[in-house]
């Protein structure tokens, strides 16, 4: 690394001087070998830098967001996981250990005994079961009952299905009325943490062990083996010098959970996503959650002003509001497909110019990672990193046009 490269570069306007860039990372120690992360099968580091401009599916088309953003309304800035300067980890409740008691009580009864799912479908599959089976075995053996004194109908068969018939059935009422004004639960002292969070327009990372630059964390794709041996993968952002965030109470390293759903490639979109979230050299990510905040940013409006997003300033409200239920499950799966064929594996990672010992852990990768998340021996060949080059290399985020709804 040459001494211009480790000279500090002045912070954009209405950010602080910590803010995370990605080609003003400074020079770090040696990374130590982490201990607690002995046992643990950690099958990638995914690499900094190099951006696809890529989200996963579930942000880009995010099935609840819209009944939020018009339930809750002006005050959706405070009430939403992620805005322009944080992305929040942890909801901070205001409430008492009664109501939080009360609540979850009412949703175990409400969403486990249903006859209808959360969300719509069927439900309550296994009480109507036992339902009918009870009514089926009491009727047979009323049937082959010998003893003369049996009553001519007896009430017990049909009291077994009422009786779970009326417990489901006030179930379903309070699930429908439960989605209907979900919100009145949390509007009032549903709080998303500043305390737990990725905080942009410092390039901090908020945690309860302490505050750290976010470049001290790297992104790793664990898996967790199920009891019947099936596979599960994880986005894990995992503290990179253990000694500086120990806990007296734990075992655990610092680590942050990612949540993303669907393939291994929809974890790296995840990664790509939240790397340039922070990174205040580019845009925010183009996602309907902060659509509404983007004008807040002085990265993003800039890139905006310039015209540069290449869509109206409330584009994801618009499609939301006038597309149909099959016409976003249609845009979905072409955008689910279109980050399952991104080519992920085998880029540079930017970190090995800021660590020294970085490079020494490098993995091979499998051009196709879905491939390998699936059955590994039919991944086909596996690719070296190449080195990484200047970070002003690092390509700013494409708008990707959606078509519009039909």
């Amino acid at each position: 690394m040459s001494p211009t490269e480790t000279e500090p570069r002045p912070a954009p306007e209405g950010y602080a001087e910590t803010a995370y860039r990605a080609d003003a990372i400074p020079e770090q120690s040696y990374a130590p070998q982490n201990e607690m992360l002995r046992g643990r099968i950690l099958e990638a580091r995914l690499p900094w830098g190099s951006y696809l401009g890529l989200n996963p599916t579930t942000y880009q088309y995010s099935e609840s967001w819209y009944r939020e953003y018009q339930y809750i309304g002006d005050d959706y800035h405070d009430h939403t996981m992620i805005n322009e300067t944080r992305w929040s980890q942890r909801v901070d409740e205001n409430i008492g250990d009664l109501y939080r008691l009360f609540r979850f009580l009412f949703v175990i009864y409400s969403h486990g005994f249903s006859f209808i799912r959360a969300g719509g479908g069927a439900g309550g599959v296994i009480f109507t079961g036992i339902s009918v089976f009870s009514s089926v075995f009491a009727t047979v053996l009323y049937l082959f009952s010998s003893n003369p004194d049996k009553p001519s109908f007896p009430l017990f068969i049909l009291g077994v299905p009422l009786t779970v018939a009326t417990f489901c059935g006030i179930a379903t009422l309070l699930l429908q009325f439960w989605e209907k004004h979900e919100l009145k639960f949390y509007k009032g002292n549903r709080n998303w943490s500043n305390d737990h969070a990725l905080c942009r327009r410092t390039g901090m990372v908020k945690t309860p062990r302490g505050t750290f630059p976010f470049y001290e964390f790297d992104a790793f794709l664990e898996m967790t083996v199920g009891a019947q041996g099936s596979q599960f993968h994880s986005l894990m952002l995992i503290h990179r010098y253990p000694h500086r965030s120990p806990a007296s109470h734990t075992k655990h390293p610092l680590q942050l959970y990612i949540s993303a759903d669907g393939s291994i490639a929809q974890h790296y979109a995840a990664w790509d996503m939240l790397q340039r979230y922070m990174d205040v050299s580019q845009p925010l990510p183009d996602i309907p959650q902060l659509e509404p905040f983007r004008h807040l940013d002085p990265t993003t409006r800039a890139y905006d002003e310039a015209g540069k997003r290449g869509r109206p300033a409330t584009y994801w409200r618009d499609l939301y509001a006038r597309a149909s239920e099959a016409e976003l499950k249609e845009l979905r799966e072409a955008h689910r497909a279109e980050v399952d064929g991104a080519a992920w594996g085998g880029r540079p990672d930017l970190m090995e110019r800021s660590v020294p010992n970085f490079g020494e852990t490098r993995q091979s990768e499998p051009q196709d990672v879905n491939a390998y998340g699936r059955f590994p021996w039919k991944a086909g060949p596996l690719v070296e990193r190449p080195e990484a080059a200047s970070p002003e290399d690092s390509p700013q985020e494409t708008p990707r046009q959606e078509p519009p709804p039909r």
